[in-house]
C-alpha cells in the first residue's frame, strides 16, 4: 500500500472530560506487528469512563492516548517476519498486550499475565483510521461474520468467558444487569443449552432491549419483582445453578447470592464501585463457588465465539446505534443516556 502520512483519530489529548479529532501520524510497524485499516469501532464502558475522565480513567490513561479497543478492520501491511497473515485480510483484535516472561505466559494462561496492557488505555488505540497490532493479538474474520459483529468481538468474549466459566447445560442461570455484555451473555447462555435464563435489571430499556435479543430469556424488573417469586413462577427446587454478575451492584451480588442453590456458583465481571460489604458468612454457608472474570482467554474464548457466531448465536440485535466516526459525540452521548445497546463508529464513512 502507499502509506499515508497522517490519519483521523480520537484522542484524550487533555486530563478533563472529552475526546478530541486530531490528524495523527500513521504508526510504524515493527517485525512482528500489523497495520490494520480500521473499519468500524463498538464504545466501550471503558471508552466512557475515559470520555468522563472520572478518577480511574485520570489514575490509569497517560494523556495524550488515542483511544478506543473494540474493532475491525483489514490488514494492509505486514511486518518482516509475520507469517499466517495476509494483507487484504479482514480481521479483529485481541487488545490485551501481554509478555512473554511470566509465569502465567509461559504457561499459556496468557489472560493472567499481570503486565497485560491495553490499547486504547496504556498504548495507541484502536479509534484511528490505522491501529498497529503484534501479530500474535490478531483473530481472522470469517467472510460470514461482517465488521460490525467483528468490532464488538471484545465485548462479547467477556460475556461468553463469563458464561462459560461453569457448564450451562441444562442448567437455571441468573444474570444481573442488563447492559450490552450481560444481554450478550444471556444469549450465549441460551445457544450453549442453559435451561431457564432469568435476566435482571433496574432499567426498563434495558430490559426492554435484552427481550429483543434473547426473546426466551426470563427478563425481571429488579425493583418490581421478587426473585422468588420467579423462582416459584418457573418451578425450581431451590434456586439457579449459576449466577452471572454483570451489574457491579452490590445488592444485584446479594440477591444473587440467595437466589442461588446450595453449592452454586458464581462468575464476577461487574466491577462495583469502591469497597463493598459482603456477607461471607451466606456464601460459605452455601458452599458457593465464586471466579473472578478478567477479559478473554487467549485465544479458546476467541474461538469458542466465531464458532458460536458460525453456529447461529445472534447478537446482532444488541447494537442499537450506528454513527460515522466524525459524530462520535453522538455516539458517546447514546452510552451516556443509559438507553443504548452497542454504539458503532464507522471509520469508513
Amino acid at each position: 500500500m502507499t502509506r499515508p502520512a497522517t490519519m483521523t483519530a480520537l484522542e484524550k489529548s487533555r486530563p478533563e472530560p472529552g475526546l478530541w479529532r486530531i490528524e495523527a501520524p500513521v504508526p510504524e510497524i515493527g517485525p512482528d506487528d500489523v497495520l490494520i485499516r480500521v473499519r468500524k469501532t463498538g464504545i466501550c464502558g471503558t471508552d466512557v469512563h475515559i470520555w468522563n475522565w472520572d478518577d480511574w480513567a485520570a489514575h490509569t490513561v497517560p494523556v495524550p492516548m488515542i483511544t478506543g479497543h473494540e474493532f475491525a478492520g483489514e490488514i494492509v501491511e505486514i511486518g518482516r517476519d509475520v507469517t499466517g497473515l495476509a494483507v487484504g485480510q479482514r480481521c479483529s483484535g485481541e487488545g490485551h498486550l501481554i509478555g512473554t516472561d511470566s509465569r502465567q505466559s509461559r504457561a499459556g494462561r496468557f489472560h493472567l499475565d499481570p503486565g497485560t496492557r491495553g490499547i486504547g488505555v496504556n498504548v495507541q488505540g484502536a479509534f484511528a483510521e490505522y491501529l498497529a497490532l503484534p501479530a500474535f493479538n490478531v483473530v481472522p474474520l470469517p467472510d460470514d461474520i461482517p465488521d460490525e459483529i467483528g468490532a464488538i468481538l471484545d465485548p462479547l468474549g467477556n460475556a461468553v468467558h463469563t458464561a462459560l466459566s461453569f457448564d450451562l447445560l441444562g442448567e437455571d442461570v441468573l444474570i444481573t444487569g442488563a447492559g450490552p455484555i450481560g444481554i450478550m451473555a444471556a444469549a450465549v447462555c441460551r445457544h450453549a443449552g442453559a435451561r431457564h435464563v432469568v435476566i435482571t435489571d433496574i432499567n426498563p430499556d434495558r430490559l426492554a432491549l435484552a427481550a429483543q435479543v434473547v426473546p426466551t430469556a426470563r427478563c425481571v424488573d429488579a425493583g418490581r419483582e421478587d426473585l422468588r417469586d420467579v423462582i416459584a413462577d418457573l418451578g425450581l427446587k431451590q434456586g439457579f445453578d449459576v449466577g452471572l454478575e454483570m451489574s457491579g451492584s452490590q445488592a444485584a451480588l446479594d440477591q444473587m447470592v440467595e437466589a442461588l442453590v446450595m453449592g452454586g456458583k458464581i462468575a464476577l465481571l461487574g466491577i462495583p464501585p469502591g469497597v463493598s460489604p459482603v456477607d461471607w458468612s451466606r456464601i460459605v454457608f452455601k458452599a458457593i463457588t465464586i471466579k473472578g472474570v478478567y477479559g478473554r482467554e487467549m485465544f479458546e474464548t476467541w474461538y469458542k465465539m466465531i464458532a458460536m457466531l458460525q453456529n447461529g448465536l445472534d447478537v446482532s440485535r444488541v447494537i442499537t446505534h450506528r454513527f460515522p466516526a466524525a459524530d462520535f459525540a453522538k455516539g458517546f452521548a447514546a452510552m451516556a443516556s443509559g438507553r443504548s445497546g452497542k454504539v458503532v463508529l464507522d471509520w469508513a464513512a
